[in-house]
């Protein structure tokens, strides 16, 4: 499968394409705080980053891959960072763009349309970032994670560090459908072999109904992606599984103050996880 190009890359790009303007409007992509100055991002990641770096964001050169219309990118560049988003999607990243130059981040925010696996052809700028930061709904598109994590490590500057969040594999092999609780529906690792979905509902906007319905999609397990990172050459730091995720990933969760889902009783399974690698030093 080439990975710069062919069936899936442009069916994918289609169906994104036809989400963004969708998301912009959308609650779900709420941006009244960023516009107000204080942007957020999800619980998780708040707490998680400022573990990771003691000393902030600001003055820190930040790579979002995966940045769709850049709303999480902008809350990075409000820290501080100085940071460029790359995204496959002509129409995100226009929107990116003029959300920037909106909020009056466009001096700290840069976005490059690439698909990830040509990122390197766009941006050549090798050892130049701090942080790579990748969350919710990446990985799942992309059928390659051991190139991914090698253009992850060629980015970072020696002692830079990744973090990553996402649906944790374990609940990814159920279907998101109604009913009681979910069923088994795909596999836990697909092996590189995509699956083909043909489905015309949106995650973020419930009564929408999207036009390009067919996409091709990767089930990796936990030791596919941790092991990819490892065999690129960087050092966990750190791995944590979550009982909450930022989008109604089965139809039983309930959403919280915090804007996460939760299962409603018992904690059935983690439905998140998050990560953080080091490229090491010398």
């Amino acid at each position: 499968m080439e990975l710069g190009s062919g069936e899936w890359l442009e069916a994918n790009r289609v169906q994104w394409d036809e989400r963004v303007p969708l998301h912009v409007a959308s609650e779900f992509y709420d941006q009244s705080k960023l516009r107000a100055g204080r942007g957020e991002l999800y619980p998780i990641e708040e707490r998680e980053l400022a573990g990771l770096l003691a000393g902030g964001l600001d003055g820190k050169r930040v790579l979002h891959l995966q940045c769709h219309f850049g709303a999480d990118t902008l809350v990075l560049a409000q820290r501080g960072a100085d940071v460029v988003g790359i995204d496959f999607s002509t129409p995100a990243i226009r929107a990116a763009r003029a959300l920037a130059s909106e909020v009056g981040l466009a001096e700290r925010a840069r976005f490059v349309i690439a698909n990830i696996y040509d990122a390197r052809h766009v941006l050549p700028q090798p050892g130049s970032f701090d942080v790579v930061y990748t969350t919710w709904g990446t990985v799942g598109w992309l059928p390659d994670l051991t190139e991914w994590a090698r253009i992850i490590e060629w980015y970072l500057k020696p002692g830079g560090s990744l973090y990553f969040a996402d649906g944790h594999p374990s609940a990814l092999v159920f279907d998101e459908s109604g009913g009681e609780l979910p069923t088994f529906a795909y596999p836990y690792d697909s092996e590189g072999v995509p699956v083909v979905v043909d489905a015309d509902r949106d995650y973020a906007v419930e009564d929408a109904r999207l036009e390009h319905t067919r996409t091709f999609e990767w089930s990796h397990s936990l030791g596919a992606i941790v092991g990819s990172l490892l065999d690129a050459g960087l050092r966990l730091e750190f791995l944590h599984e979550h009982y909450e995720v930022p989008w109604k990933m089965f139809a039983p969760l309930e959403v919280g103050g915090d804007r996460m889902y939760r299962w409603p009783r018992e904690k059935w399974l983690p439905l998140a996880l998050s990560l953080a690698a080091v490229k090491p030093l010398g």
